[in-house]
């Protein structure tokens, strides 16, 4: 049995307090006070009234972390790492934070996991018409010549187009490697060889989106892709093609696509929308060719077990002296979420 080490830098829980109930219950906490010294009830769901913050070498952040802004980081002068246990750090990660060389990781390679998996999910019944048929099953409660009514059914051969090479996108790009998919691939910052590695073939958004019976959107939350799919592009797409959002809302224009949908024309599954939430009057809430799922793509549930895990390699990586496994720098965050 392996002896606590000797000196256990002092860490400190900032989150909101049912993001770190759900992340680190006692016995997870026991296994990390084996590597840091840290209080297991304290939750700083803001900064104001840290008992002893200027000791804090480590904090541990998640979902509901206040910003670590200038004068946060002062009353810190011995903050030295971030290790957050859930995707994005851009809510509270802040230029402060790089200008001391504050070293940072991020769980959103564990996050991407499940938010990929419900991207498979969406894309194989899509495809499979699974919504549609099974609405009509429920109507007429006896079995229909379905192939008469979907001609088209089916995975076998289908163009899937991924809008994004992040971290989810490369992730579906792996889980769509057995089926038999022609895949396309938009994304600026790759080029074509890289796209054919990751099992791909890029093209034009545009083209993506004419060619593609999916398309699943997988870009970060920027000023440039604001919008990306605004009314011109949605009518790129052809007539029965399903367009899937799990990346972020605003990657679409929600009115545009409103007005599209409404005419029967495309089908959509949205885990995220701009708003989040959407207006109770939303049509989107009650077209028969659009599935609102609450933002539960990402992890929950057991799936929190996934981040928890990895957030303690890195801390268990940093007491050691070793280089985080999943840094971020300022400059990645310029082109990711």
């Amino acid at each position: 049995m392996s002896s606590t080490p000797s000196r256990r830098p002092r860490a400190l829980f900032a989150m909101g307090r049912r993001h770190r109930d759900a992340l680190f219950p006692p016995a997870v906490v026991d296994r990390l006070a084996h590597h840091v010294d840290i209080d297991p009830e304290y939750v700083a769901e803001s900064f104001d009234g840290v008992v002893d913050p200027a000791a804090v070498e480590i904090l541990i952040t998640s979902w509901g972390c206040p910003p670590l802004d200038e004068a946060v980081l002062g009353r810190m002068p011995e903050l030295k790492a971030v290790v957050h246990a859930a995707g994005s750090v851009k809510h509270h990660v802040t230029d402060a934070c790089w200008d001391r060389g504050i070293l940072v990781s991020t769980a959103a390679a564990a996050n991407a996991v499940p938010v990929a998996e419900y991207t498979l999910a969406a894309v194989l019944f899509a495809n499979k018409r699974v919504r549609e048929i099974g609405g009509l099953y429920r109507e007429h409660r006896d079995a229909l010549d379905w192939a008469a009514h979907y001609p088209d059914l089916g995975n076998y051969r289908r163009t899937v187009g991924l809008v994004g090479a992040s971290l989810v996108g490369r992730r579906v790009l792996e889980l769509l490697r057995p089926h038999d998919f022609d895949v396309l691939l938009a994304d600026p910052h790759l080029d074509p060889a890289e796209a054919r590695s990751m099992g791909a073939r890029l093209v034009e958004l545009d083209d993506l989106l004419a060619a593609s019976d999916v398309v699943s959107l997988h870009a970060p939350a920027l000023p440039e892709t604001h919008h990306l799919l605004d009314a011109r592009r949605l009518s790129l797409l052809r007539d029965g093609a399903t367009l899937v959002n799990t990346g972020r809302g605003s990657l679409i224009d929600t009115e545009a696509l409103t007005d599209e949908a409404s005419t029967g024309r495309i089908h959509a599954v949205l885990d995220v929308t701009e708003p989040e939430v959407l207006p109770a009057a939303s049509p989107l809430y009650t077209l028969p060719n659009v599935l609102l799922t609450p933002h539960i793509a990402g992890s929950l549930g057991g799936e929190l077990q996934r981040i928890t895990r990895s957030a303690l390699d890195e801390i268990e990586r940093y007491c050691a002296g070793k280089e985080f496994a999943h840094p971020v720098s300022r400059a990645a965050l310029t082109t990711s979420a």
